[in-house]
């Protein structure tokens, strides 16, 4: 099985130069594989990334999402991101292998793109659909429920939770050093990003699909 992250950015009008988002999302998925293989981004908003370990998905897209929160539109005033970004992470079978992501084929693409137009008609912005029903149902809840933070994330509440996950093992001191800010700051941004319910999430999630992939 595969998981399969298909999203879009939600009001990217508001940015006057795109590349602010495109570039460090691109230099991102570089690390995760080749396009327009294993990943695309469209100028017209449209991402499509596969996942080859299903364990992997929520935390590449909890990655994702706090990369997003980070783009700045210029207007210094401003403490959050005019952007977004909607995901939804598809779990299952992979059919058909072609040179491009969008040509390729098999449950886990259409699971992906039938929850992606349901978070559309839900106005929420994460969500997942698996071959298994009460595992999507929980998952979802938690996922909905972490929106209601995640959607809110500050400039540097994203930049704190993009460092956390990208260094799980990292103590708050040694995040600090790398974003520049003193722990006793850290300690903070860390409670108001809600980051320790953020990993709980994960981890659940992980967990979980371990489990049901045995």
């Amino acid at each position: 099985m595969i998981a399969i992250l298909r999203a879009d950015i939600v009001s990217s009008r508001t940015l006057d130069n795109q590349d602010k988002w495109i570039r460090p999302l691109k230099q991102l998925l570089a690390t995760w594989g080749k396009s327009p293989k294993t990943w695309k981004v469209d100028w017209g908003d449209s991402i499509q990334i596969e996942i080859s370990d299903p364990e992997e998905a929520l935390l590449k897209a909890l990655q994702i999402k706090a990369l997003i929160k980070r783009v700045s539109s210029g207007e210094g005033s401003k403490l959050q991101s005019s952007i977004d970004i909607r995901i939804a992470i598809g779990i299952g079978e992979k059919t058909y292998s072609a040179k491009s992501i969008s040509e390729s084929n098999g449950p886990a693409f259409i699971y992906s793109a039938e929850k992606f137009e349901n978070l559309k008609k839900e106005n929420v912005n994460l969500g997942i659909k698996t071959p298994w029903e009460e595992f999507d149902e929980e998952m979802n809840l938690y996922l909905k429920l972490a929106g209601l933070f995640m959607d809110r994330w500050t400039f540097s509440s994203a930049e704190l939770v993009e460092s956390v996950l990208m260094g799980p093992q990292k103590t708050q001191e040694e995040i600090g050093k790398l974003i520049g800010i003193k722990q006793n700051t850290v300690s903070g941004r860390w409670s108001r990003a809600n980051v320790d319910e953020l990993k709980a999430v994960e981890k659940i999630f992980r967990k979980k699909i371990n489990n049901l992939l045995q």
